[in-house]
């Protein structure tokens, strides 16, 4: 397998995570989405994702893009050991957290949105990163009350074994870190953040593990 990934991208951060869990062995390819005009709009990248996003992974023949869609495959394919839960309605919630993460939290701060809010309309880097908190801050408070009403809440996200959910939380937190989040009031997320980063999966995933963090 070949991943196509940058270090410090959240959704490639998700899928690193996915494959070390399940043990699969890749190959890193790293395309800088910040290096010139991103390496990402490079005419070689774009054959393969026309959206120009990360990740993207080559197993084969197949050409797979968007985290989600990715770590479903690998769930798929080589299914132990497990990121999904038994029974529909556990599936259902994993699934659900997971997608709040990924669609609606992650979408509102990377880079093509933050470059196009400063370029379109020529908001300052003081305002960009308030807009980022914010809907970092809003989506991780809605997460943390799911978890917190939830019976299935255990150790990790659902139950006591780590699944997709978990895959997709930590990278979001750990991103929210790096913006300056506050984080004190999410309890039961930063409990299951700091569970997870003492699994060798989530370690090895970690952006400055990657051999592109130079």
């Amino acid at each position: 397998m070949k991943l196509y990934s940058f270090h410090r991208s959240t959704a490639s951060f998700r899928v690193r995570i996915a494959l070390h869990f399940k043990g699969i062995p890749f190959d890193t390819e790293a395309v800088h989405l910040q290096r010139g005009d991103g390496e990402q709009h490079a005419e070689a990248y774009r054959s393969l994702n026309p959206q120009r996003l990360l990740p993207t992974l080559i197993d084969g023949e197949s050409v797979l893009t968007q985290s989600l869609a990715i770590c479903e495959y690998l769930e798929e394919t080589r299914p132990s050991p497990a990121l999904l839960p038994a029974g529909a309605s556990a599936k259902a919630r994993v699934r659900g957290l997971a997608a709040a993460l990924a669609a609606d939290i992650h979408p509102l701060h990377t880079i093509r949105v933050t470059q196009y809010l400063a370029h379109a309309f020529d908001i300052g880097e003081k305002e960009r990163l308030e807009w980022t908190r914010h809907w970092i801050h809003d989506g991780l408070t809605a997460i943390e009350e799911q978890l917190s009403k939830s019976p299935a809440t255990g150790i990790y996200s659902h139950g006591d074994s780590i699944t997709l959910a978990d895959v997709f939380l930590v990278p979001q937190v750990l991103s929210a870190k790096a913006y300056g989040v506050d984080l004190e009031h999410l309890a039961h997320i930063t409990r299951i953040t700091t569970r997870c980063l003492q699994h060798p999966a989530f370690d090895a995933a970690l952006p400055v593990n990657q051999p592109d963090a130079t």
